[in-house]
């Protein structure tokens, strides 16, 4: 019966170390991914992957987006990110939905969503970004007692 025992932890410490051997192998091959003959690549996560509003779009808005809020939320569609509520945005993002699209910024060149989400609201408002709730909401900049 000892031997039975013995022979058993002796299976499972070789085992283990095979595993071991296996994972390490496993880990440097994680390194490279090969992808043709002669190519190779890292396996991470792209850009756009790792940061949504990174992504680089090109969109036409369609003629019924006739609101910057309307726009805002088209573009934030595929991204996973949406408009912060009403209730926890600044007072003055209603003001800047409520503007209307103007025609020049109705097509969009490939640009990051970030910057394409700051061309909509213009160079008065601010993007907010909330990476852990996956939110996004506008506030008025700052103005300097000098700018008035």
């Amino acid at each position: 019966m000892k031997r039975t025992h013995s022979y058993h932890r002796h299976l499972t410490a070789a085992a283990a170390c095979a595993l071991g051997v296996f994972l390490i192998f496993l880990e440097a091959d994680a390194a490279e991914i090969t992808v043709t003959r002669y190519s190779t690549v890292q396996p991470a996560p792209s850009l756009s992957q790792r940061d949504p509003l990174a992504a680089a779009v090109v969109t036409v808005l369609p003629a019924s987006v006739t609101r910057i809020g309307e726009a805002i939320e088209t573009l934030l569609a595929p991204s996973g990110y949406r408009l912060a509520p009403s209730l926890v945005a600044a007072p003055e993002q209603a003001e800047l939905l409520n503007l209307p699209l103007p025609q020049t910024q109705r097509a969009l060149a490939p640009l990051p969503l970030r910057m394409a989400l700051k061309t909509l609201a213009g160079p008065a408002f601010t993007l907010v970004e909330d990476p852990v709730h996956r939110l996004i909401s506008f506030e008025r900049c700052v103005q300097s007692a000098g700018g008035r």
